[in-house]
């Protein structure tokens, strides 16, 4: 078996080709993208807890005194 000759790069997870791989240059904004996609799972996990939290009795009293002080300033 032949190994590929394209290797993803480690910080911006581009497709890049074995022998550019020294010469490669992250692009910033796919940098970017590839950290958010590495922690997909736990900004998920913390919608969730999140949700919980706002669904909670302690979370609707802080909604609740939260828009009561941007009320009255």
């Amino acid at each position: 078996m032949f190994p590929s000759r394209f290797v993803p790069c480690p910080t911006c997870g581009a497709s890049i080709e074995r022998h550019e791989a020294e010469s490669h240059t992250c692009e910033p904004e796919r940098v970017l993208t590839n950290k958010l996609s590495l922690l997909r799972e736990e900004v998920a996990a913390f919608e969730r807890q999140f949700r919980q939290f706002a669904d909670s009795r302690e979370g609707r009293f802080e909604a609740w005194a939260a828009a009561r002080q941007v009320r009255t300033g």
